[in-house]
């Protein structure tokens, strides 16, 4: 369940509804308050009454008419035929007498009687406003109160109302959702991030397009993940170092209680037979043995923990002091010195930065050979110091990079094959690491970062 995601939704429905509900109460009854004002019930009111008053006018005006033509107030007007227009149609008709509004604004009454072949006409005057005019505005304020009824304003105007707020209520959710699950999604991403990583796959990447506070926590999560892959990896090289070392202490023990009779007697043989033969076949198994005693002194190191004495150290004068050293013992070989400045101390110990970085330089110049080149560089980087070591040799096989630091047995003239391996431990012990770069002068380059202070 997204809890995140449907808080923030439950937030954004509480801090809206309460307002939208506020606001559409006020509106609807300001709404209704100013309505009442502008109603057309008034109107419709007013109407009928005009209505009312313009009939009762009428048939008191008719009733006037007749009461002056029978006291002889009005005179007849006598037509024959043929007749026009609305007195031809009162002819027609069967009826013996008619009414009919006329003038202008019908502000005069007429009253049509049959006399035999004639029809004769009376009319009078109406006092006031013509009736032909009160029927022109009372038609105008029914056709107002229709059309009002008709569009029913405050209901229109209400649901109008509700379905404009419903429909920026609806959006504001929809992009609140949407907003929502931009937000909680990374963070269910950096939660399953971490399950994995505490299931033991160091491994996991989280896709991080974003430079906000999530952002920023994925960042910080890769780099846990990558102290925490690399911290393994140290852990599980210095338990092979371990099993090594117990390994070394005991071959060391037990070959050197063979050696040492050994040389004992063949120096013996020598002494006391001048056979020639003799003396060189005694010396031959001296000086191998004598071989075999370097090693065993050598595994013996390896199986000591070396003592470690941390110090600020200033890495440049270290780096040009070992090659100042080694140069001399392969003159052969051109060193390129690129020297990083203002760069920090180290914490480390003398004696074991020393001998990594002879061990390293002692390796890139067999590399190289004759006429060879080895290049020396040193940087900052993260916090951390590095020295790196490239050289122009053969480089280095797929299969020799797999166990490039692992504790080796070599036969060849002068190598023991634990060099690397001592380096990294002593890398390690004082914080940092030596590992494997690609190479910039086309043989192998190794890289040794440690802490700054």
């Amino acid at each position: 369940m997204n809890r995140l995601r449907d808080r923030l939704i439950l937030l954004f429905l509480a801090a809206t509804l309460v307002p939208l509900g506020l606001t559409f109460w006020m509106t609807t009854s300001l709404l209704e308050h100013s309505l009442t004002y502008a109603s057309t019930r008034e109107l419709d009111e007013i109407s009928k009454s005009l209505e009312q008053t313009a009939r009762e006018f009428y048939h008191q005006a008719r009733e006037n008419l007749k009461n002056s033509i029978d006291a002889g107030r009005v005179e007849a007007q006598r037509h024959k035929a043929p007749f026009t227009g609305a007195m031809l149609e009162f002819a027609e008709s069967r009826e013996p007498e008619r009414f009919l509004i006329s003038g202008r604004d019908g502000d005069e009454i007429e009253l049509l009687r049959k006399h035999g072949a004639e029809v004769w006409r009376f009319s009078q005057k109406l006092g006031g406003p013509g009736l032909n005019r009160v029927a022109a505005q009372y038609a105008r304020a029914r056709e107002i109160v229709e059309e009002a009824r008709g569009r029913d304003l405050r209901r229109g105007f209400t649901y109008t109302y509700i379905a404009l707020s419903a429909v920026i209520w609806f959006g504001a959710l929809a992009l609140l959702i949407y907003s929502a699950h931009r937000i909680s999604r990374p963070i269910q991403d950096l939660t399953a991030g971490l399950q994995r990583v505490a299931a033991g796959d160091l491994d996991v990447r989280i896709a991080n397009p974003r430079s906000d506070e999530v952002g920023r926590a994925i960042d910080a999560f890769h780099h846990m993940a990558d102290e925490m892959k690399r911290s393994r990896e140290r852990l599980v090289y210095l338990t092979r170092i371990a099993s090594w070392q117990t390994l070394a202490r005991k071959m060391a023990h037990e070959v050197k209680n063979s050696l040492t009779p050994i040389r004992l007697t063949m120096e013996e043989i020598g002494a006391r037979f001048r056979d020639p033969f003799l003396e060189q076949a005694s010396q031959i198994v001296v000086d191998e043995v004598g071989s075999l005693e370097r090693r065993v002194r050598a595994f013996s190191e390896f199986a000591a923990e070396p003592p470690v004495r941390p110090e600020a150290l200033a890495v440049n004068a270290l780096v040009e002091e070992r090659i100042a050293l080694l140069g001399v013992a392969h003159p052969d070989v051109r060193y390129s010195v690129r020297l990083a400045e203002g760069l920090p101390p180290v914490m480390a110990d003398a004696d074991l930065l020393k001998g990594m970085l002879t061990n390293l330089l002692e390796n890139a110049a067999h590399a190289a050979g004759a006429n060879g080149v080895v290049q020396v560089a040193t940087l900052a980087a993260a916090g951390n110091v590095a020295i790196e070591v490239h050289d122009s040799g053969p480089g280095l096989s797929e299969q020799v990079r797999q166990s490039l630091f692992e504790p080796t047995i070599s036969f060849k003239k002068g190598g023991m094959g634990l060099g690397l391996s001592i380096a990294r431990r002593s890398a390690l012990l004082l914080g940092g690491d030596i590992v494997l770069v690609r190479g910039e002068l086309g043989g192998a380059g190794f890289r040794i970062t440690l802490p700054a202070e």
